[in-house]
């Protein structure tokens, strides 16, 4: 069961998750106090010593670590084509833990017991498609209907800054499940959230290209 603190660094509050005994140290809230907000982000996770510190802890905690595909991130330092694949794999790689504690929440906290298989995906699906709404404005199936000639999903298709906020938005959406907030208050949350994050990623990019 994921548990929810907070720390206190001089003015900023931060939330930390723990789950199995790891701790997840909220980002978005470490960067909330500063002009450039999300964008410090960005730049540390383009940052060569950062790099190569992920190099190493993926190497001694992942068994199936992908060194050929790391070895051309590490080669591609500071090009283009290299912030974009180092952010690629970041994202990858924070979306795995984060979907990890969203989908435990769901468990924990919104599948009553004795479902059948059935209706325990249809919880699940259910929640995915309010990140899908609070994000994209639409459920996977209108999307889906909308668009028939598309091979992937409404996600396969969504851009990285959408992803990073999708990411973000599964982590704080666990975080709201276990305050018990019902899901109307928490697509309302999520909502305003996904819009002032997209607009921020949004302008920083651009700011990035006028330069």
């Amino acid at each position: 069961m994921a548990k929810e603190r907070k720390i206190q660094v001089k003015e900023t509050s931060i939330t930390v998750l723990t789950n199995n005994q790891t701790d997840f140290i909220s980002l978005t809230d470490m960067t909330a106090g500063f002009i450039e907000g999300s964008g410090l982000i960005g730049k540390w996770v383009t940052n060569k010593n950062t790099i190569e510190y992920i190099g190493i802890w993926e190497k001694i905690n992942n068994q199936d670590f992908n060194y050929t595909e790391f070895g051309v991130i590490e080669n591609e330092a500071g090009v283009n084509r290299f912030i974009m694949s180092v952010g690629q794999w970041i994202e990858r790689t924070k979306a795995k833990g984060n979907y990890h504690i969203h989908t435990d929440a769901i468990k924990e906290k919104l599948i009553p017991k004795e479902l059948n298989l059935n209706q325990i995906n249809f919880v699940y699906a259910n929640e995915a498609d309010m990140l899908n709404m609070a994000l994209f404005g639409t459920t996977a199936k209108q999307w889906r209907d909308a668009n028939p000639n598309m091979e992937g999903n409404i996600r396969d298709e969504a851009s990285i800054e959408q992803l990073v906020v999708l990411s973000n938005m599964e982590s704080i959406n666990a975080v709201l499940i276990h305050q018990g907030l019902p899901q109307c208050e928490r697509l309302t949350q999520l909502n305003k959230i996904a819009i002032t994050q997209m607009k921020s990623l949004l302008q920083n990019c651009n700011l990035k290209k006028l330069k």
